[in-house]
Order: structure tokens, then C-alpha cells, then sequence
């Protein structure tokens, strides 16, 4: 079942900030890095990685993916994303995609840092769980019940 963006996600995902995209391992470890994000049509987001990177080997063995964004100002002003790999791009389309979120993000036509042999890949992402948490979260149904 595909999750949709409300306009405060929407508006965070168009924004050039950076999330933490978790992958997993293959021993259930959790893998986290800081990525460049972005939306990727109506209801998909999309990041770009290399091939070879532990991030991409991860997601091709397991397409479970975890995205996390605090506000600067406020970091009790977060969104969680939950979702899977829908598709992998490779080629030339990858790599305009990176540069794509190079303007994004630097605001330069090229991603410059592209390594000689270096293939780049675009991730896919369709979001299964949106949440947008503002505050001190509150326990889920059955929890501890707080004191008088």
C-alpha cells in the first residue's frame, strides 16, 4: 500500500535538505548515510548512489529503505519515511538525475565529484509509511499510561 505526502513533507522533500537514508544489512544491521533527496513524480522520492556503494548492495538484496529529516531550527520537527526500491536507474539517466540534484542542492549544472569509471544509479523509492511528528511523541495504544 503506497503512502502519500501531505504539503508540509512535500514542501521538506522539495527543499534541498538533507536525510538519512537507513538500509539494511545482510546480517539485519542498520546502515545509515546522509543523502540528497528528492521527489520523484507525484508519490515517489528518489536519491543517487554508485554502484558498488554498501548502500545500493544493500537495497538490491533487500529493497527495505528508511528516510529521516529534522528541521534545523527545531529537531523535534521530524519526518519519517518508510518504503521500498521500486526501481534502480543506471546509465546516462543516472547520472543526469545526480546532476539534476546538483542544481538542487549546489546550484551548479553538473555534479562535478563524478570519479573516473564511477557508475552512478538513481533509487527509486515508493513510500509505504509517511510520518510527520512535531513535539514529543506520544505512545502508541497500549503503552504506559502517564501519571495523574
Amino acid at each position: 500500500m503506497t503512502a502519500t505526502f501531505d504539503e508540509a513533507v512535500r514542501s521538506r522533500l522539495e527543499a534541498p535538505h538533507i536525510w538519512y537514508v537507513g538500509t539494511v544489512f545482510a546480517d539485519g544491521a542498520p546502515q545509515v548515510s546522509p543523502m540528497w533527496v528528492d521527489l520523484e513524480g507525484e508519490n515517489e522520492l528518489s536519491f543517487n548512489t554508485s554502484v558498488g556503494r554498501v548502500k545500493e548492495e544493500n537495497l538490491r538484496r533487500d529493497p527495505r529503505v528508511y528516510l529521516s529529516h529534522a528541521d534545523a531550527d527545531n529537531p523535534f520537527d521530524r519526518v519519517q519515511i518508510s518504503g521500498e526500491v521500486v526501481r534502480f536507474v543506471e546509465g546516462q539517466e543516472a547520472h543526469d538525475h545526480m546532476d539534476r540534484l546538483a542544481r538542487k542542492y549546489l546550484g551548479s549544472d553538473r555534479f562535478e565529484w563524478t570519479m573516473p569509471g564511477e557508475e552512478r544509479v538513481a533509487v527509486i523509492v515508493r513510500p509505504l509509511k509517511v510520518r510527520h511528528i512535531v513535539g514529543v511523541e506520544r505512545f502508541r495504544p497500549g503503552g504506559p499510561v502517564p501519571a495523574p
